[in-house]
């Protein structure tokens, strides 16, 4: 939605602007701008911070810090398999239906490292769930009340939104389970669009989207995600500079700082996959609205 344009929405299969969508992994990228709001207020000193300051994780975490968090690049060994059910993902998946309120981090802390800490990059939700955690240690807030607190209820969204707790008294599944609507998914596109400022308040930390929204380098090779935002793979002039947070079902929240533009899809692909070979088409997809918008 460019500021110089009105909104367009359309919606389709039942669906409407009241229908709150499940966010899958947008999740992901919503928990690590609250990241940058906790960081700007000083509840978080540094993402140079081993992340043990703030959770009290043993194993390989004790090496990790928060930076290498929110990139996935902890060198945790881990296998993010939806259909596999002996994956990392599916294991956790199980874990997460018995309501068990600790046993996400308990897990985690027990799993091996693949690499030293920042040498490998591996896509890994349940490394995303130490996020929350993260957090809550961080600002004494549970994730969803710190969001409603510090985002939602400044933003002026329109419905609230719910997001899925370990347990009924644990932390919130900070990378996936939120439910929204299309327009306050926007709203919050909108919001990181203009790099946390809201009137004359800015959240986020100055530079927080060059960074979070920035590829990063592992062993000489360019990975294409950023503080839990995906960066796109086509090469594309109208593409510069843009990211993106993906949901598993080919869910986007696509920004364009270039061509100041937020484009929301809400979708339901037939099987579960982050980074689908559809990635590229989806990339021509939002460089063809950019361009479209230019007429």
């Amino acid at each position: 939605m460019p500021l110089s344009r009105s909104p367009t929405e359309h919606y389709g299969l039942g669906i409407n602007a009241a229908t709150k969508w499940n966010s899958c992994s947008l999740a992901k990228s919503v928990a690590a701008t609250l990241v940058g709001i906790a960081l700007k207020e000083g509840a978080i000193a540094s993402l140079d911070n081993p992340i043990t300051r703030y959770i009290p994780l043993g194993g390989v975490y004790a090496k990790v810090s928060i930076r290498q968090l929110l990139r996935l690049a902890s060198g945790v060994r881990w296998r993010e398999d939806y259909t596999d059910p002996t994956s990392d993902r599916r294991q956790l998946l199980e874990i997460q239906c018995r309501w068990e309120e600790g046993g996400i981090a308990k897990h985690m802390a027990s799993l091996p490292a693949a690499t030293p800490a920042g040498e490998s990059w591996v896509y890994n939700t349940g490394e995303s769930y130490l996020v929350s955690l993260l957090m809550q240690n961080a600002t004494s807030m549970n994730l969803a009340d710190y969001c409603s607190d510090r985002l939602w209820s400044k933003v002026g969204m329109e419905a609230d939104a719910s997001w899925w707790t370990e347990s009924p008294e644990g932390m919130t599944i900070s990378g996936s389970g939120m439910h929204a609507t299309l327009r306050d998914y926007a709203r919050f596109g909108q919001f990181v669009l203009d790099e946390g400022r809201i009137g004359d308040e800015l959240l986020l930390p100055a530079g927080w989207n060059a960074e979070a929204g920035t590829p990063f380098a592992v062993r000489d090779e360019m990975v294409p995600y950023g503080y839990m935002w995906w960066i796109p793979t086509l090469w594309d002039e109208r593409l510069d500079g843009s990211f993106q947070a993906e949901g598993i079902y080919g869910q986007h929240i696509h920004i364009n700082p270039r061509e100041r533009l937020v484009v929301v899809v809400l979708c339901a692909r037939s099987k579960p996959s982050f980074r689908q070979r559809l990635e590229i088409n989806d990339d021509a997809f939002f460089a063809a609205v950019a361009s479209a918008l230019r007429i």
